[in-house]
């Protein structure tokens, strides 16, 4: 092989990789800063703070969330499991006025069984399930964390004051966005005009006066 046809087939090498290296953030979907902000809204926010302020190791981690859980499709419920889903958050809406503890574990598992009904990891797996949620529905995850994190400070033997009636009353009403979103419509909520949601709304703010008569 002659000197000319290596030079040629060098040169045409470094081309094919510089258009590679440049299709690559393209072809990551908006996995940088900004396309990570507006995909994740606060909780990119809530990511970066967690992590100290390092916005390169808050942004590897939402951009490996989007890479495992990204493709995954939502699957529809049943119309019979979703209005036993509804009864259920009713009867922990009900028994927040006498046991608020009782009634956010209720929720809580109620949340975890409905993400894995809609096709998001297992319940038991509640890191993946939630980084799968973050993905799917990232303005709404934050109510599930927080009746989440009361479970845990009662499970590993935290203070019965830690989390007060009223902190408890505000994550019960941020994870009931989440709710709605899971069970609005086959399409995990994006039809937020649904009669379900307009239902969720109304009841909600039922549970406003009574959560706060009950306290």
């Amino acid at each position: 092989m002659s000197t000319g046809v290596i030079i040629v087939l060098i040169v045409i090498l470094v081309g094919v990789v510089a258009a590679a290296a440049a299709l690559v953030p393209r072809a990551r979907g908006g996995f940088g800063g900004s396309g990570l902000k507006r995909r994740f809204g606060p909780e990119y926010d809530r990511t970066v703070a967690r992590h100290d302020g390092d916005t390169k190791a808050a942004e590897r981690e939402l951009g490996e969330r989007v890479q495992q859980h990204g493709s995954l499709r939502e699957q529809p419920l049943e119309p019979a499991a979703r209005e036993q889903y509804q009864a259920r958050w009713a009867a922990a809406q009900e028994l927040f006025v006498d046991s608020p503890r009782q009634a956010v574990a209720d929720v809580d598992q109620l949340l975890g069984e409905v993400a894995g009904a809609r096709g998001f990891p297992d319940v038991e797996e509640y890191d993946k399930q939630f980084d799968a949620l973050s993905v799917h529905h990232a303005d709404h995850v934050h109510g599930y964390r927080r009746v989440h994190r009361v479970v845990q400070s009662r499970t590993n033997g935290a203070p019965e004051s830690q989390a007060g009636t009223e902190e408890m009353r505000e994550a019960m009403l941020e994870a009931r966005a989440l709710f709605d979103d899971l069970i609005s419509s086959d399409d995990g909520g994006r039809g937020s005009g649904s009669s379900s949601g307009r239902t969720g709304r109304h009841a909600f703010g039922s549970f406003n006066r009574q959560a706060v008569k009950g306290s």
